[in-house]
């Protein structure tokens, strides 16, 4: 399962309307999501805006794309599009900055630790 981190800048003023519509998603979105490998798939938002997104999934380029094939994306993508900062001509879902992950606890823990001291 590939784990996904994405950022998108939510418009200050917009921030609360957001927050919003996030607590009553459309069920046939919610039902999207999970047909398309959508899984623990969760949204922080700091107060000036700054929203992360994690996600995991077996392949997040194919969770995109499937999404892209429903109509309950295309509806909600263009509702979205008007909270988000410097996005262009791309939508919500496939303007994100994707993040790099650089540490994951059971990844480390799972290793040999022969070679690792502590300091």
């Amino acid at each position: 399962m590939q784990r996904a981190c994405f950022q998108l800048q939510v418009r200050p003023d917009r921030i609360e309307e957001y927050v919003a519509r996030h607590a009553e998603v459309w069920p046939e979105m919610l039902a999207a999501l999970v047909e398309h490998g959508w899984h623990n798939y969760s949204l922080f938002l700091r107060d000036d805006g700054l929203l992360i997104g994690y996600v995991e999934t077996p392949s997040i380029e194919d969770a995109v794309a499937g999404m892209a094939t429903t109509d309950v994306n295309a509806r909600w993508q263009a509702e979205m599009s008007q909270f988000f900062e410097e996005l262009g001509d791309a939508r919500p879902d496939t303007g994100f900055v994707q993040l790099r992950e650089v540490f994951h606890l059971e990844d480390q823990l799972g290793r040999p630790t022969a070679h690792r001291t502590s300091k």
